[in-house]
């Protein structure tokens, strides 16, 4: 049974297109190995290695930082996978597919700062007001 970040669905998305991109970069030329094919699995990992870290921050302004990275390296790999099949290294419809599951979760991870935001916006109000002294004059 899955429990904690595993129930996270952005995060498990973002474990699934690591595995994806390892995939796919198994089929770039030899020459890429430091280049294009490194990028793009230390691009992936950081991704599900940034929600991770999110998860257990204390505060939301924490969290938001570090998912907030894993936005920007999501859009990285999203936008070097393309390229990478305008350089024949994957064909275009693998390199879509992937792109497409991309900005899925791009739209998760946003939805999931902003679903952050407004909890924190209602904690905020819901918060006793302190006493001031001007109140026993």
């Amino acid at each position: 049974m899955a429990t904690g970040l595993d129930n996270l669905w952005i995060y498990t998305l973002a474990e699934d297109l690591e595995i994806k991109v390892h995939e796919a970069t198994k089929k770039f030329p030899v020459d890429e190995k430091y280049r294009s094919i490194d990028q793009l699995r230390r691009s992936s990992a950081s991704v599900a290695n940034n929600i991770a870290e999110s998860y257990h921050k204390r505060t939301n302004k924490e969290k938001d930082r570090y998912l907030s990275i894993a936005k920007g390296e999501a859009e990285e790999t999203k936008r070097n996978i393309i390229k990478s099949a305008r350089k024949n290294f994957i064909r275009e419809d693998e390199a879509n597919e992937i792109a497409e599951k991309y900005t899925v979760l791009l739209k998760g991870i946003s939805a999931f700062i902003h679903f952050l935001i407004l909890n924190d916006e209602s904690s905020a109000k819901k918060k006793p007001q302190p006493k001031t002294n001007n109140q026993n004059q």
